[in-house]
């Protein structure tokens, strides 16, 4: 008889293979990055955080739960349309929220930082080069 491993571990596992993928493919994409940063950059805007790590730390249970839905429901719609790299980027925001979750584990925290330091970077440039109305 074999066992489902815990939502935890399942997690755990895909954030693993997300990060990974991120190391090896993702950094190296401009357009994926450029994504990531305008996405994150946006929320923080809203949420007037300054960053992404900082739009994180001051989420309300309620408002997490309603990001990580709009992810969920967004990503869906991007990758059935085709829209790839737009739903990657939903991917890596939505993990990362969740990674947030689970600090208790030191690989998710360690994976954590590298992944948010990246989403801020990619936010940093994003803003430098956006368009001023």
């Amino acid at each position: 008889m074999t066992t489902e491993p815990s939502r935890q571990a399942q997690f755990k596992q895909r954030f693993i293979s997300v990060v990974a993928d991120l190391r090896q493919d993702g950094i190296n994409d401009p357009e994926a990055m450029a994504l990531v940063g305008g996405l994150a950059a946006d929320l923080a805007d809203a949420l007037k955080r300054p960053s992404w790590m900082a739009l994180k730390q001051g989420l309300t249970p309620a408002i997490y739960d309603e990001l990580l839905q709009s992810f969920q429901k967004r990503g869906n719609e991007y990758h059935k349309d085709g829209r790839t790299k737009l739903a990657y980027a939903i991917q890596l925001l939505s993990v990362s929220l969740v990674a947030f979750t689970q600090r208790n584990d030191a690989d998710i925290a360690a994976g954590e930082e590298l992944l948010d330091q990246l989403i801020d970077r990619a936010a940093t440039i994003y803003r430098q080069n956006r368009p001023r109305h």
